[in-house]
């Protein structure tokens, strides 16, 4: 079993049509095993730096006005267009057109009356059908699902084949690798899964410990709480525009952190993240590396990082690292030219969903850590004849089982096939955008395509777009085809001639931000209105 990945020849930032010659496959011999020494090397040696792509003049390092600064969290609370070949799953037609919306009789079976819960024998003689209310409701998601665009979930997919095992009771409650007396459980499973992204990101067998979570939220709290118990005393720095799970974490752990500007593209202001690790080197640095923000989709530059360290001459045993992976990280290793992430630089631990690439009923995720941190949080637990790792307690065994599932029959060609086709079709939704007018942008490795927030909020609902302040983005997945881009697109058309364009709400504002030169490329800014004096 070994990788394939995408060359990404082409400049993201540019306006051109993004077609499928600008990604051109890579197909690597299926004779070597995935851990081999010989296919790692040939992973290294696509793996060229992107150094200087990412490190940015010190003209634009530093983002304006009250983006300048180090924010100390104690003290402030506050093929193009088509579907993927392999994504084979499609339960109901998620990468179909687009479901209508429901009809006033279907939205009244689903209003707050309709669906309470009958607590007198008359009450519920009156109530809605159960069969009915389930029908209103599957039109519901079916149009909701299809109208989706604004947050990275995979919505093509069918385990039918599993349904028959929901009937259980699947609880790994404990730890993956060590198996409690309750035995309706699915640890083979998992630890199988567990093992498929060891491999993915380069650990020895025998150094790692993982395991199935909840979500990216959890594998966070997790990874972030492996670290405060390695360096008690650190701070924890993280970039500004971090998911807010992270800086969760550090408020349930009670820890210090910094929260560090960002440049225009999303991501951390190095310059400044430097500062302040020189200004505290007292303490030990944990640092949380983003493997694509939330908004933009930016991908902090590891090796930068690393070298900054190393500049500022902390040692290893004073510093952690824990990569929030949440989406990106399933996808990097499959692009070629990528910057690696793995286990064999010093990093620490890795969080990831799998409910977002991969696709999955639930969300899900997979937490990653070297085995050595695991034991400092370990504790026997009589009861569960088994020892007390993970976050929580009880855990959905059924996760595990789809997650399971879904590698098995994607295998990496399938999920290779996956990211191509995320690459090349949010390539082709920023062309669409651009050529349209509107200002949009998008991040080098990412398929989160960044725009001017419409002003017509019914659009916004319909489409379930993320917004921030001035801006919107869209998270181009598998089920996201060029036919549902182009209806996108004509109403975001139609919306700027019936209610005109956004107004950056302030000077350093997230839209203008977009029009940042950090970014390469040209941009259709929103005019710049001329105040003269009258």
């Amino acid at each position: 079993m070994t990788f394939s990945k995408i060359r990404n020849t082409g400049n993201s930032n540019s306006t051109g049509t993004g077609t499928s010659s600008q990604f051109q496959t890579r197909m690597k011999s299926t004779a070597l095993p995935l851990d081999e020494e010989t296919e790692l090397d040939s992973l290294d040696n696509a793996n060229v730096t992107t150094a200087n792509t990412n490190e940015i003049s010190t003209s634009t390092s530093t983002a304006t006005s009250n983006n300048t600064t180090t924010t100390d969290m104690l003290s402030n609370k506050t093929k193009s267009g088509t579907p993927s070949p392999w994504a084979v799953f499609d339960a109901w037609g998620a990468g179909e057109g687009l479901f209508p919306p429901l009809s006033p009789s279907d939205e009244s079976k689903l209003a707050p009356s309709s669906v309470q819960i009958p607590l007198s024998s008359d009450k519920r003689e009156s109530a809605n059908d159960e069969t009915e209310i389930l029908a209103a409701y599957d039109k519901l998601l079916q149009n909701k699902s299809s109208n989706h665009f604004g947050y990275p979930y995979n919505l093509k997919y069918d385990h039918g084949e599993l349904h028959g095992f929901m009937k259980y009771t699947i609880n790994n409650l404990g730890d993956p690798f060590v198996s409690s007396n309750y035995g309706v459980h699915s640890r083979p499973f998992e630890c199988a899964v567990i093992d498929f992204f060891a491999q993915l990101w380069k650990i020895e067998q025998g150094d790692y410990w993982g395991y199935v979570t909840t979500c990216g939220t959890e594998g966070n709290l997790h990874g972030i709480l492996l670290a405060r118990e390695c360096h008690p005393d650190g701070i924890l720095y993280t970039s500004r525009e971090t998911h807010y799970s992270v800086f969760k974490a550090a408020r349930y752990y009670r820890m210090d952190a910094k929260a560090v500007p960002t440049l225009p593209t999303g991501e951390i202001d190095y310059n400044v993240l430097s500062e302040e690790l020189d200004k505290n080197r007292d303490r030990p640095a944990i640092l949380n590396v983003n493997i694509g923000t939330t908004v933009k989709g930016a991908v902090d530059n590891l090796d930068r990082i690393l070298r900054i360290l190393q500049m500022l001459e902390i040692p290893r045993e004073r510093f952690h690292i824990h990569c929030d992976g949440a989406l990106f990280a399933m996808m990097m290793p499959f692009i070629d030219y990528a910057p690696e992430i793995s286990f064999r630089k010093p990093i620490d631990s890795i969080a990831v969903s799998g409910h977002k690439m991969l696709g999955c009923p639930m969300p899900c995720g997979i937490a990653l850590a070297r085995k050595e941190h695991v034991k400092k949080v370990e504790q026997r637990i009589d009861y569960l004849n088994s020892v007390d790792t993970t976050i929580m307690g009880s855990r959905n065994g059924q996760a595990a089982l789809y997650l399971w599932y879904s590698l098995r029959k994607k295998g990496l060609e399938g999920i290779k096939q996956d990211v191509l086709h995320c690459m090349e079709t949010a390539r082709y939704l920023q062309s669409k955008i651009t050529q349209a007018g509107l200002t949009c942008r998008l991040n080098d490795l990412s398929s989160t395509v960044v725009l001017e927030r419409p002003l017509d909020e019914s659009l916004v609902q319909r489409w379930q777009l993320a917004c921030e302040e001035d801006i919107a983005h869209v998270v181009v997945m598998p089920n996201v085809t060029k036919q549902k881009i182009d209806k996108f697109v004509q109403e975001l058309v139609l919306c700027k001639q019936t209610h005109g364009r956004i107004q950056p709400i302030r000077h350093d504002s997230p839209l203008n931000m977009l029009g940042c030169s950090s970014w390469g490329g040209e941009v259709n800014a929103p005019p710049v209105r001329d105040y003269k004096s009258e």
